[in-house]
């Protein structure tokens, strides 16, 4: 018997997204047969994103190796311990925007997300700029990524709520739907 229960773990971070005002639209469990790693991957944004252009991916990795030696270290500890807080797997939250005819100055951008995430979830920005050919101008696609790591010892002791996180996600989720019209040249 497991000693976390992953895929309960995803279904009660989804859960509390939702409770966070973002939508969960759509999920997805990847398995690789030789290693048995495992991913979960969500896409959901804000209630007042429907409609786009905003999108929002979670992902969240699993090693069997980390997941393993977690239970092993768990199992060796007496009834009053803690488990050890150094076995945790990636969590990724990945925006993207459409390709942007007016997109922002990406330093600027970075600048201003950086208030928006705060210390606690910082984000990484990157623009593709892509040629449909030699001649046409350049459309530039944006991605913001931020990458943490969830402490397998706070999950088995249901402390790793994610309050804080969902609650700067949607705050980087809002600043990024307020000025997509202007990327975008809708406004």
């Amino acid at each position: 018997m497991a000693v976390i229960d992953v895929p309960g773990y995803v279904a009660e971070l989804k859960d509390h997204a939702v409770d966070h005002t973002f939508h969960v639209h759509d999920e997805r469990h990847f398995v690789e047969t030789y290693s048995l790693r495992q991913a979960w991957e969500v896409d959901l944004h804000p209630e007042e994103g429907c409609e786009g252009p905003l999108d929002l991916h979670l992902s969240l990795e699993v090693d069997p190796r980390v997941l393993l030696a977690f239970e092993d270290a768990v199992m060796a500890l007496d009834d009053d311990d803690s488990p050890p807080d150094e076995f945790h797997f990636p969590l990724t939250f990945t925006w993207a925007l459409p390709p942007l005819p007016h997109g922002p100055d990406l330093l600027l951008l970075a600048t201003e997300l950086a208030g928006v995430g705060g210390p606690d979830l910082p984000l990484e920005v990157s623009a593709i700029d892509s040629y449909a050919s030699a001649t046409d101008a350049p459309e530039r696609s944006l991605t913001i990524v931020a990458r943490l790591r969830v402490s397998l010892a706070q999950v088995l002791q249901g402390e790793e709520a994610l309050c804080e996180t969902l609650d700067r996600c949607l705050a980087v989720s809002r600043y990024l739907l307020e000025r997509a019209p202007g990327w975008l040249g809708s406004e």
